[in-house]
């Protein structure tokens, strides 16, 4: 009987331990999906480098950004270029004030705080007037969002909408945020550039605590362009079409600068951000200056720029120093130094508080702006939006700013490169091989 008993026992744990492993197996299973699908989200990138045949300056390049990337270069518009929050929230906060018909505005980043607090004030305004406002932030981007902001601009009548909120039926795409910032007033006025809606973009870049920034406001036809670009997302979440004059007014010159406006999603055109970045790079022959918030290039993106560098062109990089939000992506930008040092990039840390800037200027004509960083993350994973222009003069006024933003920043050389610790190495190492998903 004892014998019995104890063989009972044995089989009963032996089948309570396969539950178990089964079990186990199944959720380990479940998380290597989630996780594969996320890292492989959007993993079509442009990985050959690409031949130079033209220049910048060349009619050959324009047509080429006309058809390749999406809507064409338009003439006929105005951009002004607002620096840090002391120029741009302001500019910001005087067009929301102004609208009379529409608001659409979506970002990556819309905290809790001070500055949250005002443009929330601003939106409910606008909309107990009789404005139809409609907002989009990111699930992600946004989740220390006063949950009061969200309320009270609900209760006000204003549209509020989260993108890609993680539960568990969209759990397979988590890793698919809109990093894009699109602000459009009466279908009219747009702004676009690296500005989130959070304290740390207010003042003027004056401390660690207030960051270093650039933010366009838009006046013309691309102006258009941006509505589209704000609708894209608008009705992947909603399914709701909003169109009609309202939202897209007939409008007409208000300046002299040639501009496209774009977007990139891993959806659909997740390439393009990318491919717009490496034949600008392929066609530059005299200088390329890269202001970049986060800047972990890939093989082919380092290939590109060090093909640039030797064959003549000047190209100058300004990255955030010591003062980030994420040592971990500044340890996996330095990892990729070596070859562009070595070819005679100029590598740049800007030293008084965090550089947000993402800006590109090439040969002194092109200029492409918006949320893209210079990673994986916003090639082929995020939704990102870029205004392109074309223009000597504006080109000219932002090589200006990035001039003043050199001063301020320490230039690495290859022998300080070379000379790091061995662990500072490793770690560089490391993360590197995980910049994807930085």
């Amino acid at each position: 009987m004892e014998l019995a008993r104890r063989l009972g026992w044995w089989h009963k744990k032996a089948s309570h331990t396969k539950w178990r492993i089964a079990i186990l197996t199944f959720l380990a299973t479940g998380l290597a999906v989630v996780l594969i699908a996320n890292v492989t989200l959007g993993t079509k990138v442009v990985d050959r480098q690409i031949e130079t045949l033209y220049a910048v300056s060349d009619a050959q390049f324009v047509r080429n950004m006309n058809v390749m990337l999406g809507p064409p270069l338009v003439p006929g518009n105005k951009l002004q270029t607002l620096l840090n929050g002391d120029e741009i929230l302001p500019a910001m906060l005087k067009a929301i004030g102004a609208a009379q018909k529409t608001i659409t505005f979506e970002t990556y980043i819309y905290w809790r705080g001070a500055t949250g607090d005002e443009f929330t004030r601003a939106l409910i305004e606008r909309a107990q007037a009789g404005v139809r406002v409609h907002l989009l932030y990111d699930a992600v981007g946004s989740q220390t969002i006063d949950k009061r902001f969200f309320r009270e601009m609900k209760a006000a009548g204003i549209e509020v909408e989260i993108y890609n909120p993680v539960r568990w039926h969209t759990i397979a795409k988590m890793n698919n945020r809109t990093h894009r910032k699109i602000l459009v007033v009466d279908g009219k006025v747009g702004f676009t550039g690296g500005v989130g809606i959070g304290d740390q973009w207010a003042g003027n870049a004056q401390d660690q605590k207030h960051w270093r920034d650039t933010h366009f406001r838009l006046e013309g036809p691309a102006v258009a362009q941006m509505q589209a670009a704000f609708m894209e997302n608008w009705i992947e979440v909603t399914g709701n079409v909003l169109h009609g004059p309202e939202y897209f007014p007939e409008l007409h010159k208000a300046g002299e600068h040639s501009a496209q406006f774009f977007i990139s999603s891993p959806g659909g055109g997740g390439e393009s951000m990318q491919l717009m970045y490496l034949i600008s790079i392929a066609a530059a022959s005299r200088a390329i200056q890269l202001s970049a918030a986060y800047f972990v290039p890939d093989d082919n993106e380092v290939r590109m720029i060090v093909a640039a560098a030797k064959r003549g062109v000047k190209v100058q990089i300004i990255v955030p120093g010591k003062e980030t939000d994420s040592p971990a992506v500044r340890r996996a930008s330095r990892s990729t130094w070596g070859e562009l040092l070595r070819a005679g990039v100029e590598m740049y840390e800007y030293q008084p508080t965090f550089f947000h800037c993402k800006v590109m200027v090439v040969d002194g004509l092109w200029v492409s702006v918006g949320s893209t960083n210079f990673d994986t993350r916003s090639f082929s994973t995020n939704d990102e939006a870029n205004l392109n222009v074309y223009d000597r003069g504006f080109a000219q006024a932002q090589l200006r700013v990035f001039d003043e933003d050199l001063k301020r920043s320490r230039r690495i050389s290859l022998e300080e490169w070379e000379k790091r610790p061995f662990r500072e190495k490793v770690w560089e190492r490391t993360l590197g091989l995980l910049s994807s998903q930085l």
